[in-house]
C-alpha cells in the first residue's frame, strides 16, 4: 500500500501587493516589517482566537495581516482588496470573521456582504448570527429585535447601531446605502460593471472605507475580475491590492507543488490525495473537464471552458518541418472572420501517417477581404496547390463571389472547391487529428492564437469552431479546411471528383 505524503499549501500568495511599510522584519513571520501598529491584522487574529475560537488558518492570518495594513493617520491602506483563491480553502470562514471583527471591534456603522447568488451571501450571514447568538460576549450586544430573517432584509444590528446586511450583487445592491465595509463575493460572475457601479460608490463618502473582494479565477467573461486583477498587478493604484493563490501556467494539473500554490488549505482542510485523483482524471480527459479543473482547483484563468481543440495535446503536434517537400500535393483554404476583419490562408499537404499544416499569409483590418483577393490569384500562382477550398456558408463567401468575377479564375490545374458539406465534420475532424497525433503544424503564432480561442458551438449531433467574445478564430477554420482538402485529394483519384462531397465552383 502506497501513501501519499503529506503536502502544505502555500501560506504566501503567488501574485501580491508589497507592503509599504518597511523596516526591520516584524510578528508576521514571512520577513515583513507589518507590526500591529501598521496593520489591524494582529487584531483579527486575536478575536478569532480569543474570542471566536476559530483561530485562523496560516495563509488567512498572512492575508488579514497584509490586506489590514494601515496608513499613518490610521486609515486602511487598501480601499480595494482583491483576494482570489481557489474554492474550499476558507473563504466563508473568513469573511465571517472578518465581518464579526468589523461589528464588534471596530464597531463600524454598516458592513453590507453582496453575492450575485444571495443564497452565498445569505451563508456567510447565518454562520455569523449562529456565531454571535452563540457567545456570550457578543450575545448580549445584539440589539433588541436585532436580528431579522426575512427575505432579503437579513440583518445583525448591534447596541451601538451597528449593522451586517446581505444583499444580491446586481444594479440595485448597495444603492441608497452608506457603506463602511464592504464584501463582494464571486467576483468572477461579474460579467459587467452594474453591479459593481451600485455598491462602490457607497464607500465614497466614508475615509476609512474598505472593500473586499474575493473570488476564484475568472474566464473571458469575468469582466470586472480581469480588468481590476490587471489593474492591481500593474501597481497604479496603491489603494488596490491582490493577494491571489494561483498556480502558474503551463504546471502540470497533476502537479503537487502547483495544487499547493493554488490551495494554501491543503494538510489542514483538505488532503493532496483527495485532489490528484481527480486532477489526473482531468487531465486525461482534456478540453471542458481540464478547463475547469484549472479554474476552480488551480484558480487560473482559463478563457476556455470549453476548449475545440485540447491545448496540450496541440502543443505535442508541433514539428519545424514545413512544406517544402510535399509541394506535389498541397490544398490551399482561406477563411474570413465573422467581423469580416481578419482573413487567413493556410496550406495543407498529406506526408505518410500525418497531414502537415504551414500558414501561407493573413490579412487584418477593415481592407481584410479585399487584400486577400487582391493577393490571393499571385499566392496561388506560387504555390500552385491541386486545391483551393473555403467555407461558402460564412464571411468568406464575400471573397469568393469576388474571385469568381476576375478575368482567368479559377486558375488551371487547381481545383476551387466550396466545403458546403457537413462543416461539422471538418471541424471535428481537425480536433480529433490534433488528439491522435496526426496533425503537425509549425507553431505559428497566428494559429496557437485562434486555436487558444476556439471554443465548441454545438449543432444537432456534432459542433463547429466558434469564437466567444473579441477576437476570431478565421485561422482555425483555414487549417480545418485545408486538411480536408489534403486528406481528400490524397485519398480521392481525379476521376472521382464529383464523388467528394464537395462542389465544384
Amino acid at each position: 500500500m502506497t501513501t501519499t505524503a503529506v503536502v502544505m499549501g502555500s501560506t504566501t500568495p503567488r501574485i501580491s501587493t508589497p507592503p509599504l511599510v518597511t523596516g526591520p522584519a516584524g510578528p508576521c513571520g514571512c520577513g515583513c516589517s507589518l507590526t500591529r501598529e501598521t496593520s489591524y491584522g494582529f487584531d483579527v487574529e486575536d478575536f478569532a482566537r480569543d474570542v471566536l475560537k476559530r483561530p485562523l488558518d496560516p495563509w488567512q492570518r498572512w492575508l488579514v495581516i497584509h490586506a489590514g495594513e494601515l496608513l499613518p493617520d490610521g486609515r486602511p491602506r487598501f480601499r480595494r482588496v482583491l483576494v482570489l483563491v481557489a474554492r474550499q480553502n476558507g473563504k466563508t470562514e473568513l469573511l465571517v470573521i472578518l465581518a464579526l471583527f468589523w461589528l464588534y471591534v471596530e464597531r463600524v456603522r454598516l458592513v453590507l456582504g453582496t453575492s450575485t447568488n444571495l443564497d452565498y451571501a445569505k451563508e456567510s450571514w447565518e454562520k455569523a448570527v449562529t456565531l454571535a447568538e452563540d457567545l456570550p460576549a457578543l450575545a448580549a450586544e445584539i440589539a433588541k429585535d436585532g436580528i431579522r430573517r426575512a427575505n432579503g432584509e437579513q440583518t445583525l444590528s448591534t447596541v451601538w447601531r451597528g449593522r451586517y446586511k446581505i444583499a444580491a450583487s446586481n444594479r440595485k445592491g448597495g444603492r441608497s446605502l452608506t457603506i463602511n465595509r464592504l464584501v463582494m463575493d464571486e467576483l468572477r460572475e461579474h460579467h459587467d460593471w452594474s453591479a459593481y457601479n451600485a455598491a462602490k460608490p457607497a464607500t465614497n463618502a466614508v475615509p476609512d472605507a474598505q472593500i473586499w473582494m474575493l473570488s476564484n479565477a475568472g474566464d473571458e467573461r469575468s469582466t470586472v475580475l480581469n480588468s481590476l486583477r490587471d489593474q492591481a498587478i500593474e501597481g497604479l493604484d496603491e489603494s488596490l491590492g491582490i493577494f491571489e493563490w494561483s498556480s502558474p501556467d503551463p504546471m502540470e494539473a497533476d502537479d503537487p507543488e502547483a495544487l499547493a500554490m493554488a490551495n494554501p488549505s491543503l494538510g489542514r482542510r483538505m488532503m493532496i490525495e483527495n485532489l490528484l485523483g481527480e486532477a489526473r482524471a482531468a487531465k486525461a480527459a482534456g478540453g471542458e473537464q481540464l478547463a475547469s479543473f484549472l479554474t476552480e482547483v488551480h484558480c487560473r484563468r482559463v478563457d476556455l471552458l470549453n476548449p475545440a481543440i485540447d491545448l496540450q495535446e496541440w502543443e505535442r503536434c508541433q514539428d519545424d518541418v514545413g512544406l517544402d517537400n510535399l509541394r506535389d500535393r498541397v490544398a490551399l483554404c482561406f477563411d474570413v472572420s465573422l467581423d469580416e476583419l481578419h482573413a487567413t490562408l493556410y496550406a495543407a499537404a498529406v506526408d505518410g501517417d500525418r497531414v502537415r499544416i504551414d500558414p501561407v499569409a493573413a490579412w487584418e483590418g477593415r481592407t481584410a477581404i479585399s487584400d486577400m483577393s487582391a493577393a490571393l490569384p499571385g499566392l496561388v500562382e506560387q504555390v500552385k496547390p491541386k486545391a483551393l477550398g473555403w467555407f461558402p456558408y460564412g464571411p468568406a463567401a464575400v471573397a469568393a463571389a469576388a474571385m469568381s468575377e476576375r478575368p482567368g479564375w479559377p486558375p488551371r490545374g487547381v481545383d476551387v472547391e466550396a466545403i458546403s458539406g457537413n462543416v461539422a465534420a471538418v471541424c471535428m475532424g481537425f480536433a480529433e487529428q490534433v488528439r491522435s497525433h496526426a496533425l503537425a503544424h509549425t507553431g505559428d503564432p497566428l494559429l496557437d492564437t485562434h486555436v487558444r480561442a476556439a471554443e465548441k458551438l454545438y449543432h444537432g449531433d456534432g459542433w463547429r469552431f466558434t469564437r466567444k467574445g473579441a477576437g476570431q478564430v478565421d485561422a482555425v477554420y483555414a487549417a480545418a479546411g485545408a486538411v480536408h482538402l489534403a486528406r481528400t485529394v490524397h485519398a480521392a483519384a481525379p476521376s472521382a471528383y464529383e464523388s467528394r462531397g464537395l462542389r465544384r465552383v
